[in-house]
């Protein structure tokens, strides 16, 4: 080695330049690893937008059935309403149709008592209609 440079110094050169090499090495390594994790979670990152979408999706149609749901559940509210006022309707025509035929139960009540006071009468003039006959008869 004429050039100058010593046995000792080239050999501590080789081996900085093995270090190096090594180095460079584990890093293209580590590099790799990392390009690597990356790309997992990329797809991880990805998988879960789509899961997002999914789930916004799923809440969009629940949000449209509640609504429909909503929608029914207000429509058979004002059919309620509307059998309420008819059920009601119709009692007051019960209670007055009632209260008529109480009314025409006492009607009744009283024409018969009329009659049975007018058959009395009847009877006890027919009595005296034949007594005073019998007594014509004893006369003749």
């Amino acid at each position: 080695m004429s050039s100058g440079v010593s046995v000792d110094e080239f050999q501590a050169l080789e081996q900085k330049v093995l270090r190096a090499v090594e180095i460079v090495k584990r890093e293209r390594e580590a590099r790799a690893v990392a390009e690597a994790e990356v790309a997992s979670l990329r797809q991880q990152l990805a998988a879960q937008a789509e899961a997002v979408q999914t789930a916004q999706s799923q809440i969009a149609a629940a949000q449209s059935m509640a609504e429909a749901a909503q929608s029914q559940i207000a429509s058979a509210q004002s059919q309620a309403d509307a059998v309420q006022s008819q059920v009601q309707a119709a009692q007051s025509e019960m209670e007055a149709a009632q209260s008529q035929a109480e009314a025409a139960q006492r009607e009744k009540e009283a024409a018969e008592s009329q009659i049975a006071a007018l058959n009395q009468e009847r009877d006890a003039v027919r009595q005296r209609v034949e007594k005073m006959l019998h007594q014509m008869d004893e006369l003749l």
